[in-house]
């Protein structure tokens, strides 16, 4: 059997710290290290890899923290028997919700297990596969259905093992989330772009009828449009209607910017002069659309590093991640 041992690479970027600790992590994923085996003794990894005691201490803590490792006062550090899983519920997959899971995945260690599942917002569904993980992992991540509250199944989870993310909030305070605001934030970010929208006749809002998008982006877009005298429309669908020149489009679905664009280029219109978009959620894609299309988005990807710091920190965190207006030249 081959023995975990551990040499310092001066050449590497990565702290003393940061080496253990990938180094012990590689190893149990490799097996050289296995559930209940022993590391080095905190004097016996200083003596044979010549790094201090301090350092050693402090990395093994971090393994501890992160349920990597325990310990016992008599025996010493050894490999965590419990396997750590976390129980991952999205509402659907896009292209937005693929930069937060990489991001996610990319800040948990290497030996934290992801299981990831889809609801696409159907409550049967998301009920069952809530019920069904109730016991079985050690921190729950769940989009939420209803934006402006929790659903009563998943109040089952252990709070303290639980993040709501990017929509819905407990109004008993008990939960942690991470979310977005799509009402104030809309606004704000519209009025970052009020100077681009007044060169347009009207302001059309595409807002499907059967959208999970939360319906306080409309109070925010009626809002945003009467203080700034523009003259708007909501429409809950585009597709038996032609673009006009003259016209700007706050869009949520991505469908109906294809349409748009499909339209401007059978009729020749530029995109940010004849007419404008705006496009709701960034992609990769529509920075190389046309001239790039201009969106309101939230930072998914600081969403998903953050959701990864709750999960290996386990402390509460109660916090709104900012949106954004990004023109690309599609106003």
């Amino acid at each position: 059997m081959e023995k975990f041992t551990f040499k310092f690479d001066e050449s590497s970027s990565q702290t003393k710290i940061q080496q253990l600790i990938h180094a012990v992590s590689e190893a149990i994923n490799l097996g050289i290290l296995k559930e209940g085996d022993f590391l080095p003794s905190v004097n016996q990894m200083n003596k044979e890899s010549g790094i201090s005691r301090d350092t050693i201490f402090k990395a093994y803590s971090i393994l501890k923290q992160r349920s990597i490792i325990s310990s016992t006062p008599t025996k010493g550090y050894f490999v965590a028997t419990e396997s750590y899983r976390v129980f991952i519920l999205l509402d659907d997959f896009s292209a937005f919700k693929e930069q937060l899971y990489k991001s996610l995945r990319a800040n948990l260690p290497d030996t934290y297990s992801v299981d990831l599942l889809f609801h696409h917002y159907n409550p049967e569904v998301f009920n069952q596969l809530i019920l069904n993980s109730l016991g079985r992992y050690n921190m729950y991540i769940v989009m939420n259905i209803n934006n402006n509250n929790m659903e009563d199944v998943v109040r089952k989870i252990d709070p303290k093992k639980l993040l709501i993310l990017d929509m819905g909030y407990d109004p008993k305070n008990e939960v942690s989330y991470l979310t977005q605001d799509f009402n104030q934030a809309v606004y704000d970010c519209l009025n970052s772009g009020l100077t681009l929208l007044h060169k347009y006749q009207e302001f059309i809002l595409i807002f499907p009828k059967n959208t999970p998008h939360p319906a306080e982006t409309i109070d925010a877009f009626n809002r945003f449009c009467d203080d700034n005298h523009l003259n708007h429309t909501v429409l809950d669908q585009i597709e038996n209607r032609e673009v006009q020149p003259g016209q700007a489009y706050l869009v949520i679905k991505d469908s109906d910017l294809v349409k748009i664009v499909k339209d401007c280029k059978k009729n020749s219109f530029k995109i940010g002069t004849d007419v404008g978009i705006i496009s709701y959620n960034d992609a990769p894609m529509k920075e190389i659309v046309g001239s790039g299309i201009s969106v309101i988005s939230t930072d998914f990807i600081r969403m998903g590093k953050d959701c990864a710091n709750f999960i290996v920190s386990k402390e509460k965190v109660a916090e709104v991640i900012p949106s954004q207006f990004i023109n690309r030249g599609s106003l």
